[in-house]
């Protein structure tokens, strides 16, 4: 049986961006623990023909690889920097350019950071209603990290640590048998 594919993608043009840290963070987790294989994106990565598109045919190879790869994923984990209370528009417009049916029951662990808890709820009332749409699967447990959750642009928070641990269990929900028998008798 081939391996599931997780992949994440943030929000963040930002490098280093502890958007990028926490969705990387979560992906290594689920890949060591459920035997996911992995790959993170950010916007960099998506390139600069995001920008000029409005249909997808626009994009260059570059940006319709990125999607394609997303489109593909068993699971992803969406991250998103918040500005203002809600998520930057050329990540929005990448989604955008995403077929609603592509995503349809796809499973999504939606993440957000920010500089504090004033944006807590940009993944409740922003990222959920956003993939909503698309008619995916968020998965219960939502991480918002701030801050003070990191030290150095990588994960320093217990209390963080803990709801990562949280959302990683709902995995099971998804891909009952994704775990590697190293880890059955959890």
């Amino acid at each position: 049986m081939a391996a599931l594919k997780l992949v994440g993608i943030a929000g963040s043009f930002n490098r280093p961006s502890k958007t990028l840290a926490l969705v990387s963070h979560i992906a290594g987790i689920a890949s060591d623990k459920r035997g996911f294989t992995s790959k993170v994106y950010d916007m960099l990565d998506v390139g600069p023909s995001l920008g000029d598109a409005t249909w997808r045919k626009d994009l260059d190879g570059q940006a319709e690889a990125v999607i394609s790869e997303i489109v593909s994923a068993d699971l992803l984990i969406v991250g998103s920097p918040t500005y203002k209370g809600s998520y930057p528009g050329l990540f929005k417009h990448l989604i955008d350019l995403i077929d609603p049916r592509e995503l349809r029951a796809k499973p999504i662990i939606i993440t957000a950071t920010g500089g504090g808890d004033r944006h807590a709820l940009m993944v409740e009332h922003q990222l959920r209603p956003l993939f909503g749409f698309f008619m995916s699967h968020t998965l219960p447990t939502a991480i918002y990290a701030s801050d003070r959750d990191f030290a150095d642009y990588a994960v320093s928070s217990e209390q963080l640590s803990k709801r990562i641990d949280e959302v990683i269990s709902e995995i099971d929900a998804f891909f009952p048998g994704s775990r590697p028998a190293l880890y059955a008798a959890e």
